[in-house]
């Protein structure tokens, strides 16, 4: 089956530590995680590694998010949307539920 969740797709986060915010999916991790771009940051203690000249330090970096706790943005109705698929001249295509508008 598809995805219905796919890279460069701008989602809200509909739970958790940071939801209501709005981000474009920067990376999609074994089918059930995503990273989002510039969310759900954490901060991690890195060792300095001088022949790739890696500076040590505490850094902070996006950590993955559930699947299930994000949706895809709708740009219309400012809100969530669900996703369905369809054909269209021989290709499956996503759309947006609620207005039945394809996403590119």
């Amino acid at each position: 089956m598809a995805s219905k969740i796919k890279k460069n797709d701008k989602v809200i986060i509909i739970a958790g530590k940071e939801k209501g915010k709005i981000g474009i999916v920067k990376k999609i991790l074994f089918k059930n995680r995503v990273i989002i771009d510039g969310l759900n940051l954490i901060k991690k203690h890195q060792k300095p590694i001088p022949s790739q000249n890696i500076t040590g330090g505490i850094v902070k970096i996006e950590a993955s998010i559930h699947i299930s706790n994000i949706a895809i943005f709708n740009p219309h109705t400012q809100k969530s949307d669900r996703i369905g698929f369809r054909i269209e001249n021989n290709k499956k295509v996503r759309f947006l539920k609620s207005n039945n508008i394809t996403i590119k």
